[in-house]
């Protein structure tokens, strides 16, 4: 197993080119099974995860193929509707599938899903939107079993929104006969972008982007060929990681439209930031000040951003407040940040983070995706050497992150463990 080692305290500059986003990229595959036929999908990142539904959909009968940034995925054979547990615990959104399972093949053995350990992320609201669609679903011996002779649309209202659950019943009712009405839908950008997907392949899905989403199902789907959008948590990252070292960073291929709380919240922390449509430009340098965050759904601040914001606020000037309002268990990383010299305070779903001076390099430990990219951030701010372990998390959502700050100057690399 590898670990990152880390010399840091050297500000970051230059350009980095963001990968395409692993949250949009997953249901965007697994849209595919809805229809037999060849689809092409450009700015494709190299990750875990998009190693885990390929592999998934090979399982179900699928073909795919991989040419650099370009996968080529063919359904006509897909046939089997089981999805194993030994490829669904791997990741949470591989559940995903049991949507647009159901609507081809009528029914859906699905395991339930694992993934990172930040808190329950249940799918009964998944389970109750399909049967609102005229699923029969059960749960037994750790799978999901679901059947439909025939979806049909209905009228849905998520307690909370859901971006996997909005999306599975998307892909759903697609091909279900009549009118569904996702009331308080997830929002995220990667909703729309599998909504203009879908609508390409021949669906008629509405106001994808609002808390109401309408789709009028249709007869069939045909494959196509779609680009993947840019992630905008890499970009986070990279853009606390420019005020965080007091450098100058160019970001290329993202939508700042996506990153709107980010940019407001960095540039209240003191960053100075430019941006057009599909670059954005950090330059850090002048003191750190203290920002309060809240994380909520979008267009809130991103949860997915917090751990890397926590960094920033670590060697700010005074007291921040970070608050968590998603996830239950996303404050995991801290005991790793306070070895590395952060002071912070938990109480409930709130951090109190007392900025320090600096901070101190030390052997650290990942415990989920976006922890392992604090604890990065945390290395490359500190004094001294980093050593991080559990690596593999990060191989999950960020492609070839060491390569990436090593040619922004970061003294980075990838080893052995011992």
């Amino acid at each position: 197993m590898d670990q990152i080692v880390i010399k840091g305290g050297r500000p970051l500059n230059g350009e980095v080119s963001i990968s395409g986003a692993k949250n949009a990229a997953l249901p965007m595959i697994a849209a595919t099974i809805l229809t037999g036929g060849a689809f092409v999908f450009q700015n494709v990142p190299n990750l875990k995860d998009i190693d885990t539904i390929c592999r998934l959909l090979a399982d179900l009968g699928a073909k795919t193929e991989f040419s650099g940034s370009t996968a080529r995925i063919d359904t006509t054979g897909l046939d089997r509707h089981e999805a194993s547990y030994d490829l669904v615990r791997k990741m949470r959104a591989s559940v995903l599938v049991l949507g647009p399972l159901l609507a081809r093949l009528k029914r859906a053995r699905v395991s339930l899903p694992g993934g990172c350990a930040i808190g329950a992320r249940p799918i009964n609201m998944h389970l109750e939107g399909l049967e609102k669609l005229g699923a029969k679903i059960s749960l037994a011996h750790g799978y999901v079993e679901a059947r439909a002779e025939r979806l049909r649309g209905g009228e849905i209202f998520f307690d909370i929104p859901t971006v996997t659950g909005t999306e599975n019943i998307m892909m759903a009712a697609a091909l279900a006969e009549g009118t569904t009405v996702i009331r308080n839908a997830a929002r995220e950008p990667e909703i729309i972008a599998l909504a203009d997907m879908l609508n390409q392949m021949g669906a008629d899905i509405r106001d994808a982007g609002t808390t109401v989403i309408t789709i009028h199902g249709v007869k069939s789907l045909q494959p196509v060929s779609a680009r993947i959008i840019g992630d905008r948590i890499e970009a986070g990252t990279y853009m606390v990681a420019a005020a965080l070292t007091g450098g100058k960073i160019r970001l290329a291929g993202v939508d700042p439209s996506h990153l709107k709380p980010v940019i407001h919240k960095l540039r209240e922390a003191g960053a100075a930031i430019e941006s057009n449509d599909t670059v954005i430009t950090v330059e850090g340098g002048g003191a750190i000040r203290s920002v309060d965050i809240k994380t909520l759904p979008y267009p809130g601040f991103p949860t997915d951003m917090q751990a890397q914001f926590m960094v920033l606020m670590s060697v700010a000037g005074g007291l921040s407040v970070i608050s968590e309002s998603i996830f239950e268990n996303r404050f995991i990383h801290v005991s790793e940040l306070r070895r590395m010299g952060a002071d912070i305070t938990i109480s409930g779903n709130h951090a109190m983070v007392k900025g320090v001076k600096r901070l101190s390099g030390a052997p650290v430990m990942a415990t989920d995706l976006r922890a392992s990219a604090s604890l990065v951030l945390a290395g490359l701010a500190a004094e001294n050497t980093t050593h991080i372990s559990r690596i593999y998390h990060l191989d999950r959502g960020y492609e070839a992150i060491e390569k990436k700050f090593a040619a922004l100057g970061a003294v980075i690399e990838r080893v052995p463990s011992v």
